[in-house]
């Protein structure tokens, strides 16, 4: 079982430590448990319950409206369960929960029904990455166990391979561009990466994915051989804790006349990118590069 402190609480949920403190005192909410030693925990259960009076309140609702809520009225409300599920902020509240529990039914009924009502794509870019994000910063204080992240990861990547299965395949000579996916050495996320890959086939623009953590030799190697105009990678972590700009640099020089594309967390560190490079730092030129 995994224990938060009250810090991690603050983090998670955006509302101040102080406040918290007054809504237990007032309000008999958010209190948690304490050890021997007087100090204030939070398990599993206590942090799912104020996920949901934090998401409560967050939305409108008064503390003092939510105090007089049972702890199932809390549930079904701040889930949706009573109310149109039309908000993308009720399904990432529910993957949240299912995440934390490790529950696969609950995760997948949840994704596809997300799905059903939003489309694959507006579901991946407003709650499948929002949701990763959210669960990231489980990882900051430190309290959630690797399974967890894992647990979302697996199921995610395969609604994305489903999605990717059902396109209809991309004609080599349909257009002159010619894509290359990968991520480098040290990078091992590969969710955003095979989300672009579904974007280009849909849109039928050829591509080769090739993968996570890729060193240049391996990409040189593939394009002495193969005809490639772009290049496209998606950085979230720091590369083991090299410098992005010393990175890309040497990638713009290796291949100079290939225009690379990348995107991602750490790909905002980048400064004065070389003319070949170009950092896609919103959705909508996610979008229009895959287009």
């Amino acid at each position: 079982m995994n224990f938060f402190s009250i810090s991690d609480i603050e983090n998670l949920t955006h509302i101040k430590a102080h406040t918290l403190r007054i809504w237990e005192q007032r309000y008999g909410l958010c209190g948690g448990k304490r050890k021997d030693s007087m100090h204030r925990y939070y398990d599993g259960e206590d942090l799912k319950q104020i996920l949901r009076i934090a998401w409560l309140y967050h939305h409108g609702y008064k503390i003092s409206q939510i105090a007089y809520l049972s702890a199932e009225e809390i549930k079904n409300k701040a889930l949706g369960l009573t109310e149109s599920a039309g908000s993308y902020d009720i399904y990432l509240n529910r993957l949240l929960e299912s995440s934390i529990d490790l529950d696969t039914r609950s995760f997948e009924e949840n994704f596809i029904e997300a799905i059903s009502a939003f489309g694959f794509e507006n579901t991946m870019i407003q709650i499948g990455f929002p949701f990763l994000k959210k669960l990231g910063m489980f990882w900051l204080t430190g309290n959630v166990i690797p399974a967890q992240e894992h647990f979302a990861s697996a199921i995610i990547t395969q609604k994305i391979c489903v999605a990717i299965d059902q396109l209809p395949l991309v004609s080599p000579a349909s257009k002159k561009r010619r894509v290359l996916l990968f991520t480098p050495v040290g990078e091992y996320h590969e969710i955003p990466l095979l989300f672009m890959k579904y974007l280009l086939k849909k849109n039928g623009v050829p591509h080769t994915y090739m993968g996570r953590a890729l060193s240049n030799d391996v990409l040189a190697s593939y394009c002495y051989h193969h005809p490639i105009t772009e290049f496209y990678f998606h950085l979230i972590t720091n590369l083991t804790h090299s410098d992005v700009n010393t990175y890309i640099q040497q990638l713009a020089s290796t291949f100079i006349g290939k225009k690379i594309y990348c995107s991602g967390y750490s790909c905002q560190a980048i400064n004065d990118p070389p003319p070949n490079v170009q950092v896609l730092q919103s959705n909508e030129e996610l979008m229009e590069f895959a287009s």
